[in-house]
C-alpha cells in the first residue's frame, strides 16, 4: 500500500549543499525551485501531470549509481540530492543529440527560433550538432485549416499536447502511437484536424516545446494586402482591420513593456502606422454580438418553442464543438455570429456599399488575442485573423517602437448600438473556461440542471484567458 502523502508534515534534506525544508509530497523538481536551483526539464510542464519521458531532469540520490527523474519523484527525509556534475552533464548532453537526431537542423526558418525549449537547452549544454545520424525528414508540415501547422518532424515525444488534448480539454482529437523509436503523435489512421474531433483551440501548440505544432502565420498575407493598398493604381483596394483591447497586454510582454503601457489610443495608432485604411476597435463588434444574443434570449424566453440556454463561443471552433460532441444542442446554439466574423460581413456589406467599393477589393483583419479565433469555418481568403504574436511580427518588422506612438482614436463604426441594462439585469450568463468544464454544463442541460439562460464558452481551460470578455 503506497504511503499518502501528509502536506503539514515537513521533509529535511539537501541539494547541491544546501539545507532544504520543504512538505511531504513535494517533488525534487520543486523543491531545489526552493533554493533557487532550476533543474532542466523538458517534457515537464506546470500545469501538466508528471510524465518523466525525456530524462533530462535527472539527478544523483545519496550517491547511488541509479538515476532519478527530478519531475516525477518526490523528495524523503534525509535525501543527499546533487542536480549538476560531469557526469549528469554528460548524459543531459547526450540526450540532448539523442533528440536532436530525429529533428531538422532548421532553426533560423523556425516559427519558434528562439523561443523553443530545445533549443535553449542545447545552447545551455553547448550542444551544437549531434554525434547520431540524423534521421529527420520522414514527415512533412501540414497546414490545418488556415490555423495550426503540424510539423511531426519536430516533435520531441514529451506528449504534453496529448494530455492537454485528453486531459485538460477532454476533445481526445490526437493520442500516442506505437513504442521505442517509432513512437508519435497523431489522429486516428492518421486523418486531418479537421475530419477528427479537433475544434482548433490551439492549447496543443500552447503547451509544445518546439514547433511540431504552432500557429499558421498569415502576417506574409496581409503585408501584400496593404502593399496592394498603398499602390496608387489600386486606390480602390482597401485593408480594413479591428483589433481587440485584450491584444495590449500580450504586446507589453513581447516587447517587455510596462502593464498598462500599450493603451488603446496607442493600439490604433499602431495598427494604422502599419498602413490599414480603417482601424476599428473590435469591442463594438463583441458588445454588437452580445446585445444580440441578449435580444434572442428575450425572444426565447417569450416563445416556449425555442431552446434555453443560448449557447455562444468566443470562437467557431465552440460552434464546431457542439455539432462533434452534442448535434442535439445545435438548437441552443446562438443564431448570430461571432464578434470577428460579424466585422468581416459589415465590412463587405455595409462598408462596401457606403464607400462605393467592390467587396472583393477589401481585406479584413481581426487581431485577435489566441489561436483559437483563428479558426473559420468557412475559410475566407480575404479575411484573416492574426493572433498577438502574429502582430508583433509585424511590428518588428516594420520597426516601430510602440511606446513613442501617440494617442490616437479609432475610426467610427457606423453600426448602430444601444445598450439594454434592463437586459442585462434579467439575464442569468454563466463563462465556461475550456472545453472539460463545457461538457460539464452540457450533461447539466441534459439533466434539466442548468438555470442559465446563456452559457459562453471560452476555448481556454484557464481564468487567465487573454480573451477576456472575448472583445
Amino acid at each position: 500500500m503506497s504511503h499518502k502523502p501528509d502536506p503539514n508534515k515537513n521533509v529535511n534534506l539537501i541539494i547541491d549543499g544546501k539545507p532544504v525544508t520543504v512538505p511531504e509530497g513535494t517533488s525534487i523538481l520543486d523543491a531545489a525551485k526552493t533554493v533557487n536551483i532550476n533543474i532542466p526539464v523538458l517534457c515537464d510542464h506546470p500545469d501538466l501531470h508528471e510524465r518523466a519521458l525525456c530524462r533530462i531532469c535527472v539527478v544523483e540520490c545519496d550517491g547511488r549509481g541509479k538515476l532519478a527523474a527530478a519531475c516525477a519523484n518526490d523528495v524523503w527525509e534525509g535525501v543527499n540530492i546533487v542536480t549538476i556534475n560531469k557526469r549528469l552533464v554528460n548524459i543531459r548532453r547526450t540526450i540532448i543529440e539523442m533528440i536532436l537526431a530525429n529533428h531538422p537542423y532548421d532553426c533560423l526558418k523556425c516559427a519558434r527560433n528562439k523561443n523553443c525549449e530545445l533549443q535553449s537547452l542545447a545552447v545551455k549544454y553547448g550542444v551544437m550538432s549531434s554525434s547520431f545520424e540524423n534521421e529527420s525528414g520522414k514527415h512533412e508540415a501540414v497546414i490545418e485549416s488556415d490555423t495550426i501547422v503540424r510539423d511531426m518532424d519536430k516533435c520531441v515525444k514529451c506528449a504534453r499536447c496529448v494530455e492537454t488534448c485528453q486531459e485538460v480539454q477532454t476533445i481526445r482529437a490526437i493520442n500516442t502511437s506505437n513504442r521505442s523509436h517509432e513512437f508519435e503523435v497523431s489522429t486516428a489512421y492518421k486523418q486531418p484536424l479537421e475530419d477528427v474531433s479537433c475544434v482548433f483551440c490551439g492549447q496543443c501548440a500552447k503547451v509544445c516545446p518546439v514547433s511540431a505544432i504552432y500557429g499558421y502565420d498569415q502576417s506574409a498575407d496581409v503585408w501584400d494586402a496593404l502593399n496592394k493598398s498603398r499602390d496608387a493604381k489600386a486606390a480602390c483596394i482597401k485593408t480594413i482591420a479591428q483589433v481587440s483591447p485584450a491584444v495590449s497586454s500580450i504586446l507589453e510582454t513581447e516587447f517587455s513593456l510596462a502593464a498598462g503601457s500599450v493603451t488603446k489610443g496607442k493600439l490604433a495608432a499602431l495598427i494604422r502606422l502599419l498602413g490599414f485604411d480603417k482601424v476599428f476597435d473590435a469591442s463594438i463588434a463583441a458588445n454588437i454580438t452580445s446585445a444580440g444574443i441578449r435580444s434572442e434570449i428575450k425572444q426565447r424566453k417569450n416563445n416556449s418553442g425555442y431552446s434555453l440556454p443560448v449557447i455562444s463561443g468566443c470562437s467557431q471552433g465552440v460552434t464546431r464543438y457542439i455539432r462533434n460532441f452534442y448535434p442535439d444542442f445545435e438548437s441552443h446554439m446562438s443564431i448570430g455570429k461571432n464578434p470577428r466574423k460579424l466585422f468581416a460581413s459589415d465590412i463587405k456589406n455595409n462598408y462596401a456599399k457606403e464607400a462605393g467599393l467592390n467587396p472583393a477589393d477589401i481585406t479584413s483583419v481581426s487581431f485577435v488575442p489566441c489561436l483559437a479565433q483563428k479558426y473559420a469555418i468557412k475559410s475566407d481568403k480575404k479575411d484573416f485573423a492574426l493572433t498577438a504574436e502574429e502582430l508583433a511580427k509585424m511590428i518588428r518588422l516594420a520597426g516601430i517602437m510602440i511606446e513613442t506612438l501617440p494617442e490616437e482614436q479609432f475610426d467610427i463604426n457606423n453600426i448602430n448600438f444601444t445598450n439594454d441594462k434592463e437586459d442585462q439585469s434579467s439575464i442569468n450568463k454563466e463563462t465556461i473556461n475550456g472545453f472539460a468544464k463545457a461538457r460539464k454544463a452540457m450533461e447539466s442541460i441534459q439533466k434539466n440542471e442548468c438555470g442559465a439562460d446563456w452559457i459562453e464558452i471560452l476555448s481556454c481551460p484557464g481564468s487567465d484567458c487573454p480573451c477576456g470578455n472575448c472583445s
